[in-house]
C-alpha cells in the first residue's frame, strides 16, 4: 500500500492522520474509489468531476483544486507500481477544536491510498452473490442526498453487517417508500425480457461510475436500458441480476432473501456486459506512467 498525505508520500504502515481531524471525528470529507486497469486510470476526469460536486455540496475547498488532486492521484499510483490497483481519494474537512463547526477546520486534507482490492472471492464472482434485504433504509433525497459521496457510510456498513449475519455475501437497501435504492456499495441491476433497468438517483441510488459505464455499453450493444423505480418484486421476478461498482465491477446476483433469482449465476446478458466491459475500460484509461 502507498499512502499520499497533503503530498507526503508513505508506505501504509507509516501513514498517520491528528485524532483531531473532522473526517474522522464527524465523518466530514468526500471520497472517491477509482479503479486502476493496465496501469492507466478508469474514468479519472468523471471521478474527480463527481468529487468536485461532492465537495461544493459540503462547502469543502478542494486544496490545489481538481489538478492538484489529479497530479497526487497519479504520483501515488505510480509509487504504487501494480498495473491493477484501487485508489481511494479522500479530502476531509482536516484538523480542528471539537465540535462539528466546519468553519473551525482552517485547512482540508488529501488522502490519497492506493492498494489491491477484493470484495468478494473468485468464487462467489463466477457462482453468483447471495443477497439479503437489509432492515436498514436509505433516508429520502431531501433527508441525505445519495449522489454526495461523503465520508459517512454508516448505513451501507450495518446493512453489509446485517448480511454478513445471515450467512449473505451483501444486502439490499430499501428507500422509506419501500423501493430498491442500491446494494451495501454497489448499484443493482435487473434483466428482464432482455431489457436492463436500474434505480434511479431519487430512490436513493449513488450515480456510480461503472453504473453509468454499463449504461453506455448497453446502448452500444443494443440491449433497452431505462432508470425505473424498482421493488423487490421485480428483483425476485427477474431474470438476471447483477450489482456495479468501482469495487465489484460487474457481478451477478443468484439470490435474495433465500430465493433464487433465474438461473443463478451470470445469465447471457450480463455475461455480454462483463465481456464488453473488459474493452471498454481501456477507451477511458488515463496512464500513470
Amino acid at each position: 500500500m502507498k499512502v499520499s498525505i497533503d503530498g507526503s508520500l508513505l508506505d501504509g504502515s507509516q501513514a498517520r492522520i491528528p485524532v483531531v481531524d473532522h473526517g474522522l471525528l464527524y465523518g466530514d470529507g468526500v471520497f472517491e474509489g477509482i479503479r486502476i486497469y493496465g496501469g492507466a486510470v478508469f474514468k479519472l476526469d468523471a471521478h474527480l468531476r463527481r468529487l468536485s460536486v461532492s465537495a461544493s455540496v459540503l462547502g469543502l475547498e478542494l486544496p490545489g483544486g481538481l489538478a492538484a488532486l489529479r497530479a497526487t492521484l497519479l504520483a501515488t499510483a505510480r509509487a504504487f507500481g501494480e498495473a491493477e490497483a484501487y485508489a481511494r481519494l479522500v479530502v476531509t474537512r482536516g484538523d480542528g477544536p471539537l465540535g462539528v463547526d466546519p468553519t473551525s477546520c482552517p485547512r482540508p486534507r488529501t488522502i490519497c491510498i492506493v492498494d489491491r482490492i477484493g470484495l468478494f472471492p473468485p468464487e462467489k464472482v463466477e457462482r453468483g452473490l447471495e443477497l439479503v434485504t437489509s432492515s436498514v433504509r436509505r433516508p429520502t433525497p431531501d433527508a441525505l442526498e445519495p449522489r454526495v459521496k461523503s465520508l459517512n457510510y454508516l448505513g451501507s456498513v450495518l446493512a453489509k453487517q446485517e448480511a454478513r449475519r445471515q450467512g449473505a455475501d451483501d444486502a439490499v437497501l430499501l428507500n422509506t417508500a419501500g423501493a430498491v435504492a442500491e446494494a451495501s456499495v454497489a448499484n443493482v441491476f435487473v434483466v428482464r425480457d432482455g431489457r436492463l433497468a436500474t434505480p434511479p438517483a431519487s430512490d436513493g441510488a449513488l450515480e456510480g461510475i461503472t453504473r453509468e459505464s454499463v449504461l453506455a455499453i448497453a446502448a452500444r450493444l443494443g440491449i433497452a436500458a431505462a432508470e425505473r423505480t424498482l421493488g423487490r418484486i421485480d428483483l425476485l421476478g427477474a431474470d438476471e441480476v447483477f450489482l456495479t461498482g468501482t469495487g465489484a465491477r460487474i457481478v451477478p446476483v443468484r439470490s435474495l432473501d433465500g430465493r433464487p433469482i433465474g438461473a443463478g449465476g451470470a445469465g447471457p446478458v450480463t455475461a455480454r456486459l462483463q465481456a464488453a466491459f473488459a474493452g471498454y475500460v481501456k477507451e477511458f484509461a488515463t496512464p500513470w506512467a
